[in-house]
């Protein structure tokens, strides 16, 4: 299928890789560029022979945000429904209160629609991923960085707030006062700070990006990713459980991997000493 602003190519391993690929918008997300992406991420999850997903930028950014000129239409059209209630306390946060009152979404599509993949997803961040590009990168799996990455929460700027999931991701990643530090400002942070602040799981020079992507895509993707869909799962689930709710759910959780072809596979193949051949089942 031909695409016109991001470019779909897989592997025989299985690997599916979605470069953003709008160079006069330095590859924002809106507009058709939305379409394509949400709609092949959907094709991704449904796949049962596509098995990780990667998704980078078309050089030199990752993605510079959402897209300004659909933003602004968006406005225009709510300007035409009339004022929104003016500002007041925080209980007018209240998710009853903003059914009622607001006309956005609850947040970008890309963001949910990669949360909840049940196969392992990596950006590869090539350039600058700002404001909701940095929000696509936070909501894959693993971040793999160039040295020519930098990450800015840049929606301060324009006088609003991260209404992407990163104010809900990146505490769980660096803080809550490196997240506030980097949301307050807006500041950008390059790839070998993001690494050390916890952002990215490594950084690598620009012209080894995406080999070093593919490698680890491709390890993953000739894994068992059943039970990786599992483990993607409790990890997520962690987070707001205590540790006997979790153990309570691993333990059903192994005695559903025990079940698989997968696990037949790795037993057989450790007692015959040799390399295990996994199909995602």
């Amino acid at each position: 299928m031909a695409f016109e602003f991001i470019r779909s190519e897989s592997t025989d391993d299985g690997v599916l890789i979605l470069t953003l690929d709008d160079p006069s918008t330095r590859n924002a997300y809106g507009g058709q560029l939305s379409e394509e992406l949400d709609g092949e991420v959907d094709r991704f999850g449904q796949d049962p022979a596509l098995r990780v997903l990667v998704i980078t930028g078309a050089d030199p950014a990752f993605c510079s945000g959402a897209n300004v000129r659909g933003f602004n239409r968006a406005v225009q059209q709510r300007e035409a429904q009339g004022p929104p209630p003016p500002p007041g306390p925080w209980e007018r946060l209240d998710p009853a209160y903003m059914a009622d009152h607001l006309h956005e979404p609850m947040g970008p599509i890309i963001v949910r629609k990669l949360w909840n993949l049940q196969k392992p997803s990596i950006a590869a961040v090539n350039g600058p991923a700002y404001g909701l590009g940095c929000g696509i990168a936070l909501s894959c799996d693993i971040r793999i960085a160039s040295e020519s990455a930098r990450f800015s929460e840049a929606f301060v700027r324009n006088g609003l707030i991260p209404a992407d999931g990163s104010a809900w991701q990146l505490p769980r990643l660096i803080g809550l006062s490196n997240t506030l530090l980097l949301q307050y400002t807006g500041d950008a942070v390059e790839g070998q700070e993001a690494y050390r602040m916890g952002m990215c799981s490594k950084v690598v020079p620009h012209e080894q990006l995406m080999e070093t992507t593919m490698e680890l895509a491709t390890r993953l993707a000739q894994g068992p990713t059943y039970a990786m869909s599992m483990i993607k799962m409790l990890v997520h689930k962690a987070q707001q459980q205590d540790l006997a709710e979790h153990l309570m759910q691993a333990s059903r959780a192994q005695n559903l991997a025990r079940q698989t072809e997968d696990h037949k596979e790795g037993v057989q193949a450790f007692l015959e000493k040799r390399k295990p051949n996994f199909k995602g089942r």
